[in-house]
């Protein structure tokens, strides 16, 4: 942190889908955080910068970030840039965020997790999703008992996509970690291992079912965890019928909700967590809870994406940790890579 500014400046790295719509406006919408700097060599994605946030310098290159004083550096360049992007920026003695997955295999995110350490540095991942209402609901139920004791957890990230739409993420070079294994299952994997702990057996069938495709774009995962737990995650977007978004049976009761939280279109559309009401789910999209026929509309808890920035500069004012530990990260990866594995080699691989 730099004791002599009122503001800890932050520098973004990418300003596509990850860049604009989620990083860029949640750090300018944190109190104590400055957008200072993006890096783009994009002419188009530059002057949307200069339009939607005139007080941040727009760079052509990483390397020109190094001498701007900054203290953090949130990485949301393509998946097979991360470690090179946020190692240059802890080498250059700055914080890090990195957007999932932190790398495109554990390995590389272990040895990114150590020189983080080694150097004193914090690094952490954006698994803005723990901070989606429903997710946060479900927690809430996880932990205080509400279920009883959880037999299966089932969550599903599906879309009706059936034409490709090109670009990096729909590519088959393992060195882009595409397909939607590693774009949402992230995003699945991670809620899991933060709810229910480590996974002890994977088992996984990834499939590219649009013509013309390259990577996976229909899996399905499921773990079994350590305390006895069952999850099973879906990823889709060929999915004409939308599951759940979570489906969670316990010994007592179960909860259900279907629908994605409003955060991510929100942001989309030019809100902010500034704006009133964020984060709020309409009754008539709240979850059921219960069993049998005996089940009613349980409340959904509002979305806090602002919530993962505001622990950042938590963080790099040493008042707490990070958010998302980029161990948990590893564990992500290393649960994706036995996913992988067992489709490939159809078997339940043990962990």
């Amino acid at each position: 942190m730099n004791p002599a500014s009122p503001l800890l400046r932050v520098g973004l790295i990418g300003y596509g889908l990850a860049g604009s719509v989620f990083h860029a406006p949640l750090i300018a919408a944190t109190p104590g955080l400055s957008l200072a700097a993006v890096v783009t060599g994009n002419p188009e994605r530059a002057a949307r910068v200069r339009a939607k946030h005139p007080g941040a310098a727009v760079v052509g290159g990483v390397e020109q970030l190094w001498p701007l004083n900054l203290d953090l550096v949130v990485v949301a360049s393509p998946n097979r840039l991360h470690v090179a992007h946020a190692t240059a920026a802890l080498e250059a003695g700055v914080a890090v965020v990195v957007d999932k997955p932190l790398a495109v295999t554990a390995d590389q995110a272990r040895a990114l997790a150590d020189r983080a350490e080694l150097l004193g540095l914090p690094l952490s991942v954006f698994q803005n999703r723990r901070w989606d209402g429903d997710f946060l609901t479900v927690a809430e139920l996880v932990r205080g008992g509400g279920l009883g004791d959880v037999y299966r957890f089932e969550s599903r990230f599906e879309r009706w996509r059936p034409q490709l739409k090109g670009g990096w993420r729909e590519l088959g070079d393992p060195a882009e970690a595409g397909g939607l294994l590693y774009d949402l299952g992230s995003h699945l994997v991670d809620p899991a291992l933060t709810l229910f702990g480590p996974a002890t057996a994977v088992y996984a069938e990834l499939d590219c079912r649009r013509p013309g495709g390259q990577a996976d774009d229909d899996a399905f995962v499921a773990l079994r965890h350590a305390g006895g737990t069952r999850s099973h995650l879906w990823m889709s977007a060929v999915a004409g019928d939308l599951g759940p978004r979570f489906r969670v049976l316990g010994s007592d009761r179960a909860y259900v909700v279907h629908g994605l939280d409003g955060q991510e279109a929100a942001l989309r559309s030019g809100r902010t967590p500034a704006d009133p009401g964020w984060g709020v789910t309409p009754p008539a999209d709240y979850g059921r809870l219960g069993a049998g026929a005996d089940t009613a509309a349980q409340p959904t808890l509002p979305g806090a994406y602002q919530r993962y920035y505001a622990g950042i500069a938590e963080a790099l004012h040493g008042r707490a940790p990070v958010p998302v530990d980029a161990r948990d990260a590893v564990a992500t990866l290393t649960v994706l890579e036995a996913a992988r594995r067992s489709a490939a080699e159809q078997r339940v691989v043990t962990l």
